[in-house]
């Protein structure tokens, strides 16, 4: 090898930067750096084997995805995190006469990741302050707005009887006045709830969630089902928590995922209390950070699951569904 090839060697294999290439038939055909940081391997437990003998399945699955956008000519900026870094990850094409590869380059983020924190705290504080006056207003629609509302129909109600022999056309108007007061008054009582669905504490889990697939049922054609285990018992505060998390990633499905069906499933297993959202739509990257969908609604998520002390992930690739899972850690 020249001396320039030697040192362009030595550049690469002694870069903080993680490099690697991939081949059409999905072969690792040079890596640099340290590899292990990324796919949990070293470098040289990678070179010159496919990436579902190097990967384990998951993993493997996922990189298989992004390097076939790759090899399609798509560049993909993603966000990954290890348990004690973040990385920067620029996957894109590269050509070399005529043969296609996939290139990729890792940095180490994590001295940016302390000023992401705070701006999601930030955000995070914006919304625990909408979810305060949501409630506050929640709470005046119901005990003032409703109540007076109820108060005024049953004073419409006794003028009714009392004018029901001296003036029967007038106990019609009042009649008619009384109808719409009534809608008024469910209007308020949903929009009420809509606000703070205090049904989960009143009413329980299962009926808070099957009042939001009727809700949901009027804008969405598809399937939608909801499977709650009766044997489950389920603290107010968790199912508070598991309600919202269902609410958000049923809106998510709706609005982004193009799905034919979706699925809320409630359920106790040997590792603890957990909740799935699961539906059939196009899928997603969840690290790819121009196309993933890290928007309110995540946030959101990540929030109600801090606040109940939820271990929440997202499994979704661009091939298949997405499910949403929100589980009660087993030591607690």
């Amino acid at each position: 090898m020249s001396e320039s090839g030697c040192l362009s060697e030595a550049f690469l294999e002694q870069s903080p930067a993680c490099i690697w290439m991939v081949r059409a038939d999905m072969v690792f055909h040079r890596v640099y750096g340290d590899a292990a940081a990324i796919f949990g391997k070293p470098a040289a437990d990678l070179a010159r084997r496919t990436v579902a003998e190097a990967l384990d399945p998951e993993r493997a699955k996922s990189w298989t995805s992004r390097f076939t956008r790759a090899l399609g000519g798509e560049t993909l900026f993603l966000r990954e995190r290890t348990a004690n870094a973040a990385w920067y990850i620029t996957v894109y094409p590269v050509r070399a006469g005529d043969e296609r590869y996939a290139g990729a380059i890792a940095r180490e983020m994590t001295p940016w990741k302390t000023a992401e924190q705070e701006l999601r705290n930030t955000v995070l504080s914006a919304l625990k302050a909408q979810e305060f006056e949501r409630n506050t207003l929640s709470r005046f629609l119901h005990d003032v707005v409703g109540q007076n509302l109820t108060a005024l129909g049953l004073q419409l109600d006794l003028a009714r009887m009392d004018l029901e022999s001296v003036s029967p056309d007038t106990c019609v108007r009042l009649t008619e006045i009384q109808t719409v007061l009534e809608s008024m008054m469910e209007q308020v009582r949903e929009y009420s709830y809509h606000l703070n669905p205090s049904a989960v504490e009143r009413a329980g889990l299962r009926s808070a969630l099957d009042r939001l697939v009727t809700r949901i049922r009027e804008r969405f054609t598809g399937g939608l089902r909801v499977n709650v285990d009766p044997s489950s018992k389920i603290d107010p505060k968790i199912a508070s928590a598991f309600y919202h998390i269902a609410q958000e990633a049923v809106e998510n499905a709706v609005q982004h995922a193009s799905c034919s069906a979706i699925e809320i499933a409630v359920k106790s297993t040997r590792t603890g209390l957990s909740i799935e959202v699961r539906d059939n739509g196009k899928g997603f990257d969840p690290a790819d950070i121009l196309g993933g969908a890290r928007g309110l609604g995540l946030l959101s998520m990540e929030h109600y699951a801090a606040q109940a002390g939820l271990d929440l992930s997202i499994t979704s690739n661009r091939d298949a569904g997405t499910t949403v899972r929100a589980t009660v850690p087993e030591a607690a």
